[in-house]
């Protein structure tokens, strides 16, 4: 599970900084993070991916971006759909 980041109700800059730190880190031989996020968390994983390409790694490129949808079950026992999205960047 190398290169995959989970966006979820933390601040974008603790995101942004666990980016920089799988992109840095040696032990990890990895040219590609995906960020994956899904619902209220999708607009954050959006903020996440600019915040790395205009302030902190502007060499990052964008490779691939993939929308989806999940089958949940909410709290009623009821299943719903969820929004996904997955951003894939690259070196």
């Amino acid at each position: 599970m190398d290169g995959i980041i989970y966006i979820g109700n933390k601040g974008v800059m603790n995101y942004v900084l666990a980016v920089i730190t799988q992109i840095n880190n040696e032990d990890i031989d990895t040219n590609e993070i995906r960020l994956k996020a899904r619902g209220r968390a999708i607009s954050k994983a959006v903020d996440v991916e600019e915040m790395l390409k205009n302030k902190f790694m502007p060499e990052l490129k964008l490779k691939e971006v993939i929308f989806g949808t999940e089958e949940v079950e909410n709290n009623e026992g009821r299943k719903v759909n969820v929004s996904t999205i997955e951003i894939v960047l690259s070196k």
